[in-house]
């Protein structure tokens, strides 16, 4: 299957190369062995996937850099251009000192002079030291403007195409909207259809920020989602005719392949009305930040109230 069967979009920052609107991702809950990162991400390009999208905190970087290598080297692509890469900035590096060397330290682990895309993984800034698993008492206050505008610098220094927020609600949207000088391009968050996100949606399109969805059928563990969604290709085929970015974690070739089926075809009105009706709950809460005796105290105001 050709990469060109994938659609794609291009984000506000000018920079990036065209974004497939449908990519794999590498999270796994637990962490996956560098073999089967390494596996996965050859079959997917055989398959024509040409977005991957990683983060530090994964422990996924320096595996999928050595995929893309193996690919080069055994002809499945031709260039490192051809692959569109997202990483994303790890909580304990959520400070305005820490941001550009943690991007370096992930092209380092990649081995790649640029990504194509960089994210603020979560809202939240941890004291710098073991990343996972999260001690509440470790989260301190973010200075969203000194990250944000060192992620500015990242891009400016050509060390990423673009910039973005992943987990972030309108309100903190607005927030760094009032004061960039390049605003997000992307935000990636849970989305599917018993998380549908219409009012971060709206916000997003309205101030031409793509949005991307992860576990957009759900996944298992309490840190990446539950199994309790649409598990079904007309799920994926919802997300997309929303004009959302899919991030898919699938390590099963065959899988895989099912998840490239949902371009020819359209949703019925039946569909859409069923999709509608499907009860809304957020299974990715961000519970791993919150404590009553903690800097964050409920999951009402770590998402702003958009429960």
């Amino acid at each position: 299957m050709a990469s060109l069967s994938i659609p794609q979009v291009t984000l506000s920052s000018g920079n990036a190369r065209p974004m497939p609107v449908l990519g794999l991702g590498t999270a796994a809950d637990p962490f996956p062995g560098p073999e089967t990162v390494i596996k996965a991400v050859l079959e997917a390009i055989e398959l024509g996937y040409r977005m991957f999208d990683t983060a530090a905190l994964y422990q996924t970087e320096e595996a999928l850099g050595e995929a893309i290598s193996q690919a080069l080297s055994l002809g499945l692509i031709k260039s490192r251009d051809e692959v569109f890469i997202t990483s994303k900035l790890w909580c304990t590096d959520n400070h305005g000192d820490r941001v550009l060397p943690a991007l370096q330290a992930t092209l380092k682990k990649l081995k790649f002079a640029y990504v194509d895309q960089y994210l603020i993984h979560w809202p939240v800034s941890m004291k710098p030291g073991v990343p996972f698993p999260v001690n509440v008492e470790d989260i301190v206050p973010m200075d969203i403007k000194s990250v944000w505008t060192a992620m500015e610098e990242c891009q400016t220094l050509g060390l990423t195409k673009s910039i973005g927020v992943s987990n972030f609600s309108c309100k903190l949207l607005d927030n760094i909207l009032a004061f960039a000088k390049i605003p997000p391009a992307i935000n990636q968050v849970e989305m599917h259809p018993a998380w549908q996100q219409g009012k971060l949606r709206e916000f997003c399109n309205a101030n031409g920020i793509m949005v991307a969805a992860y576990s957009p059928l759900g996944g298992s563990g309490t840190f990446w989602g539950s199994n309790g969604v649409l598990e079904s290709e007309v799920a994926l085929r919802w997300i997309y005719e929303q004009g959302v970015v899919i991030v898919m974690k699938s390590f099963n070739k065959q899988r895989m392949k099912q998840n490239l089926d949902i371009f020819d075809w359209e949703l019925s009105d039946e569909d859409f009305k069923n999709i509608a009706e499907i009860p809304q709950s957020r299974t990715s809460r961000g519970e791993i930040f919150i404590s009553e005796t903690g800097l964050i105290k409920s999951v009402e105001e770590f998402w702003d109230g958009e429960l």
